[in-house]
Order: C-alpha cells, then sequence, then structure tokens
C-alpha cells in the first residue's frame, strides 16, 4: 500500500466540463469531498443539510454522464441543491449561501446558467423540465431535461398531471425518482442494480421496440395480452407498472450512493432512442453524516452546528415563538371543543401542529404536499359539522388559492386558516415570504382575516377563530420568536372586525396590522418628541375592517400613516377605498400607506429586509414628516421645529 498523500480532486473541479475529465474511478473520492465540503458549508452559514447529503453521489454522476448546462437539470424544490450548486462554478461564494447579497438557498435562473429553472416550492420539476423537453424537440435542438423530484413531492397532484403529459417529449425528457423517505421499493443488493442496467441498455430497449412493432401486427386481443404481460413481468421484478400506465419506461429500484450502479445505468438512458424514462433511485437523507443520518427530521434544516458533534449552534433563550404560541393555544382549544381538528400539508413541525398530533392523533391529518385537497377536504369537514384549523405557510397557501375561493369562500364554509410565515422570512427569501396572503384573502367576500400584532393577540385570534361559525376566517402571524409579552390566562374573544386604541394622540395616527406595532410605538414616541402628538391604533382586521373606527380617526387627525406586512392591494388599499367612498380625501385628509415594495426581495436578516422594505420606525417618521411638508408652507415649520 502506497503512503502517497491523496491529491485533493474537487479543488480541480470548478464545472462539470472539469468534472467529465476525471476517470470514473475517481468518482468516489470526488463525492466524498464533496459531501465534506458541504457539510463544513452549512455548519458556518445553516440551512437545509439531509437532502443535499443524499444527493452528493446523484448529482455527481448527473452531471458526470449529461452535458449540463446544454442537458438541463432541474431540481424539485431545490432543498438538496447545495452540492449541484458547489460543482456549477459557485464553490467560491457557497459560505455566502442564505445571507444578505450572497447565494440563494435554492435554484435561481438570476444566479447560474445551471440553474435552468428556479425552485423553492414542490411538485414543480417535472412540468418544468417537459417545457424544456417539448421546447428542444420544436426547436430541432438535442438537449435532453433531467429532473429531479423527491419521493414527498410525488404526493402533489401537479407531479402526476405533468406526467400523464410527458409522452409528447419522448427520450428528451428523464425523470429521477429520489425515493428518501417513503422507500416506495428497497433495491436489492448487485440483482436490482443488475436488472436496472439490463432493462435500460440499448440492446433491450432495441428488442423490446422491435417487440412492440410485431405485437401491433397481432389481433387486438393477443396485442393486449402481450402488453400487458411485458408491463406486468417488469412491474413485478422492478416495480414500475404505475410509471408505465403514465408513459414513462421504468428503470429501478438503483442504489443510490452507489456510483458504479449509477454511472451505467445514466449512461444507457442518456443514450437511449426510447423515452420518457423514469429512475427510480433509492437514498438516505444525511447520508455519509452520522448526526444527520440518526435524526433526518432535525437535520432537514439546521442553524449553523459543530461539525464534529453535530450539535446546533442554539441562539439566546428568548420567548417562544409565534408558531409554538399557536401550537399551545390551538391544544387548548381542542381539549374544551371535540369538533376542532387540524390539517397540515406535509409540514407538522413547521406549523407546530406536531404536538397537536401527540395529544389529539384521530383529530390531526398530514395530507403530503397537497394544498389544494387540504383545503378541500378542510372545507368538507366544516360542511359536516367539524371545526377544521388548516394550518398552512402563507407562500404555500397560494398553491390553493382556487379552493379558497371555490370551496371555500363561495360556500361560506368555516374553515380556519392558520397562516404561518406571514411577512418576510429572512434567510429562505422571496420564495418563502409571506408577501401576499392579506392581498388574496382580504379581497374575497365572506372572508374574515386577523393579524396577531404579538404573542397574547395571537391566543386571543385563535379563540375567536374556534368559536366562529359564521363563515372561513384566516389568522396571520410572522415566523420567528415574539416580544415576550405575558400570555393571557384566559384568551378572549375579540369582536369581529374591531381593532384597538393602543396610544391617544391628535395630528397623526398610525393604523397598524400584525406585528409591526412595536416599531409603530417606536414611531409615535420619535413623532411625539418632534410635537407631532400620535395616536397608533391596532386594526387587528384587515377584513372586515373597522369603519367606524377609520372614519373617526381620520376626521380627527390631520396625517393618517397604515402600515402592514403585505403588499399593495391589502390594509392601505382598503383604507384609500374606504376613504375615497366617504369622501374624507376630498375633505384634505393626506393618507399615505407603508406596505412591502413591488419587488421580490431576496434572502437576508429580517430586520434588514423590513428597513429595505420601510416598514421600520424611521420609514414611518420620514412619511409623516413628507407628508406634512407636501403643500403646506405652515406646518413645515412646525414640523422641522
Amino acid at each position: 500500500m502506497s503512503d502517497r498523500p491523496v491529491t485533493p480532486l474537487l479543488d480541480k473541479v470548478d464545472t462539470p466540463a472539469d468534472l467529465r475529465r476525471l476517470k470514473p474511478e475517481q468518482l468516489r473520492q470526488l463525492a466524498d469531498e464533496l459531501r465534506a465540503e458541504m457539510i463544513s458549508v452549512v455548519g458556518v452559514t445553516g440551512g437545509h443539510l439531509g437532502s443535499g447529503l443524499g444527493v452528493v453521489e446523484l448529482t455527481t454522476a448527473l452531471h458526470y454522464v449529461f452535458n449540463t448546462p446544454e442537458d438541463k437539470l432541474i431540481w424539485d424544490v431545490g432543498h438538496q441543491a447545495y452540492p449541484h450548486k458547489i460543482l456549477t462554478g459557485r464553490r467560491d461564494r457557497i459560505r455566502t449561501l442564505r445571507q444578505g447579497g450572497g447565494l440563494s438557498g435554492f435554484t435561481q435562473r438570476a444566479e447560474s446558467e445551471y440553474d435552468p429553472f428556479g425552485a423553492a416550492h414542490s411538485s414543480t420539476s417535472i412540468s418544468a423540465a417537459l417545457g424544456f423537453a417539448v421546447a428542444n424537440k420544436l426547436a430541432g435542438k438535442p438537449g435532453k431535461a433531467i429532473a429531479v423530484i423527491g419521493d414527498g413531492s410525488m404526493s402533489a397532484g401537479m407531479a402526476y398531471e405533468a406526467m400523464n403529459n410527458a409522452e409528447q417529449a419522448g427520450n428528451r425528457l428523464v425523470v429521477i425518482l429520489n425515493d428518501n423517505d417513503m422507500s416506495i421499493a428497497p433495491p436489492v443488493g448487485g440483482l436490482s442494480a443488475y436488472l436496472a442496467r439490463i432493462v435500460s441498455s440499448a440492446p433491450f430497449l432495441n428488442l423490446r421496440d422491435l417487440a412492440k412493432k410485431l405485437v401491433k401486427r397481432l389481433p387486438r386481443p393477443l396485442a393486449d395480452a402481450a402488453r400487458k404481460t411485458d408491463e406486468f413481468a417488469r412491474g413485478m421484478a422492478i416495480g414500475g407498472t404505475l410509471f408505465e400506465e403514465l408513459g414513462f419506461y421504468y428503470v429501478g429500484p438503483i442504489d443510490g450512493h452507489n456510483l458504479d450502479h449509477l454511472i451505467p445505468v445514466l449512461e444507457n438512458v442518456r443514450d437511449a432512442a426510447e423515452g420518457p424514462i423514469l429512475i427510480h433511485v433509492v437514498t438516505k437523507k444525511g447520508h455519509g453524516y452520522a448526526p444527520a443520518e440518526q435524526a433526518a427530521d432535525k437535520y432537514h434544516g439546521v442553524q449553523k452546528f459543530d461539525v464534529i458533534t453535530g450539535e446546533q449552534v442554539k441562539g439566546p433563550a428568548g420567548p417562544p415563538s409565534y408558531t409554538a404560541v399557536f401550537a399551545k393555544a390551538l391544544l387548548a382549544e381542542a381539549e374544551r371543543d371535540s369538533t376542532i381538528c387540524a390539517i397540515t400539508a406535509a409540514m407538522p413541525s413547521g406549523t407546530g401542529l406536531d404536538k397537536f398530533q401527540q395529544k389529539f392523533p384521530e383529530r390531526t391529518f398530514d395530507v403530503g404536499i397537497a394544498e389544494q385537497h387540504a383545503v378541500t377536504f378542510a372545507a368538507g369537514l366544516a360542511a359536516q359539522g367539524q371545526r377544521p384549523f388548516c394550518a398552512i405557510y402563507s407562500t404555500f397557501l397560494q398553491r390553493a388559492y382556487d379552493q379558497v375561493v371555490h370551496d371555500v369562500a363561495i360556500q361560506n364554509l368555516p374553515v380556519r386558516f392558520a397562516i404561518d410565515r406571514a411577512g418576510l422570512v429572512g434567510a429562505d427569501g422571496s420564495t418563502h415570504a409571506g408577501s401576499f396572503d392579506i392581498t388574496y384573502l382580504a379581497t374575497l367576500p365572506n372572508m374574515v382575516v386577523m393579524a396577531a400584532a404579538d404573542e397574547a393577540e395571537l391566543v386571543h385570534m385563535v379563540h375567536t377563530a374556534a368559536l366562529y361559525d359564521d363563515g372561513p376566517i384566516a389568522l396571520r402571524y410572522p415566523r420567528g420568536n415574539g416580544i415576550g409579552v405575558e400570555l393571557p390566562a384566559k384568551p378572549q374573544k375579540l369582536e369581529i372586525g374591531k381593532g384597538r386604541i393602543v396610544r391617544e394622540g391628535k395630528k397623526v395616527v398610525i393604523l397598524s396590522l400584525g406585528t409591526r406595532l412595536e416599531e409603530a410605538l417606536k414611531a409615535a414616541d420619535r413623532l411625539d418628541a418632534q410635537g407631532l402628538s400620535t395616536t397608533v391604533a391596532d386594526l387587528r382586521f384587515a377584513k372586515p375592517l373597522d369603519a367606524k373606527l377609520i372614519r373617526k380617526l381620520c376626521t380627527t387627525h390631520e396625517v393618517v400613516l397604515t402600515v402592514e406586512e403585505g403588499a399593495v392591494g391589502g390594509l392601505g388599499a382598503h383604507v384609500l377605498t374606504l376613504a375615497s367612498d366617504e369622501g374624507l380625501v376630498d375633505a384634505g385628509l393626506k393618507i399615505r400607506t407603508l406596505r412591502l415594495p413591488d419587488i421580490f426581495q431576496a434572502q437576508d436578516k429580517p430586520e434588514k429586509q423590513y428597513a429595505e422594505a420601510r416598514l421600520d420606525a424611521d420609514a414611518m417618521v420620514d412619511t409623516v414628516l413628507k407628508a406634512l411638508r407636501h403643500n403646506s408652507v405652515g406646518v413645515v415649520g412646525e414640523a422641522r421645529a
């Protein structure tokens, strides 16, 4: 055995073209170095760890076999794309991952030609890859499109809608089913790899193609029998019947961590004349890093951690998160009312419903990545007398908007929407920001929309929603910890559509919705110090508006400022409409609206994002002063004094 030190390979690979210059026997070493690099990176930046570790070998093999970027590699969700980023010219920036001005935590078209399609939501990859494949077909281009989709993402109907139309792409489309959770079928050692290699080989495919042509010449009963025999035999051996029915040629299952198995199969598929083809690859989340292998759920998304011990760095102890407050409040309501049940779309821990599930397993429903189904399922429960809470992140509820409109709002069914991650979300960036729910919900007839200003208000709103049977109701709250207010011993039932005065003033009024209330109070202190007496109101409800309170405040103050953690079209638009309908603007009232800017904001620390969005105390003060200076010489001196 030689004592010569091993020469690192990853340092020589900046792009997939460099990777393809390596010998096949060198790929194992490269994959090991890639895994070590990813662990080191996420230990510093935090982020999604387990899913990326599970596809190190698959990522290496795909870029080795296929001619990326001419062949389009499309990752579903993007949680697993860190190794892909390291191999595609971004290793020098990989430690800026999920930071302001740095690399996105997901694939992003603007970031690299190796990211042909952006992803962060689930189950989009096959549809997108089909689009690339058919576009190449129409243009006469040779490139293939390869979609990598996890088994969890296959629970969404969109994946099957795409597969049902995939046949028109022919052999230009390849789908990699990354089976790392459900274990649809285990790879049975060398025999499974051998079978996969055989059925993906050119001689087998050519023979099968010849057999198909011969079968077409047989009388129909014999032809049908022959076709079914072929599919049944391969389905019994290797589990592909379902995908065959959807028009795919199925190969697998194969061990996704064995490069000696992966490379020959991918080469066969690359060169195959028949298609589309689905390759079933079995991997393990966290593979190659013991802490992540032993606790895949805890290492899906992580904070910074010690690479040696795997221990995640914990921040200073602080108030409970809004998610935890919601979970505790919902448990209390469920103990009081046996008709309360909870629905999540594959996010039990993210929404806090894992605690509800432990206490009330028969009243908890995790429907998988199927938000459309979750909403209509909740509507059915409500129609039959249950009181469902549908807990879904704001950004994911967008996927079920038609169901919210058609199946819930039109029928005025009392579904309770618990909307987590409302507002900006920091490191996850624009794809996960809860920017639009106020706008897309408050425009709907029958809908009630609440926004919690703090943890205590969230407890009151959970209680209010639990008792509300007159139609759909939504409560929104942000990611992260609360501000440390004392939680109520007994929750209050809020009067629907009624806000509250938090601070009395005379000249300026800030109408706040949601957790910007704390910044609004800071702004009021500063305005008061400049002689501008300021009222602060927590409206609580974006719909229905507290028209009586707003009318009173508009007629007794000179400047009205609305503040919300949502896009244009939300609270500010509704207040402006009310003021217009009632002629308040004609009376010389100065109304200004602060809301999220008309851009998709990149990842950064939340406080920086809100400052950029002009939703902090500085922006509120500045907006009020500018409003007072506008067309009012007499006020300018007062504002500056």
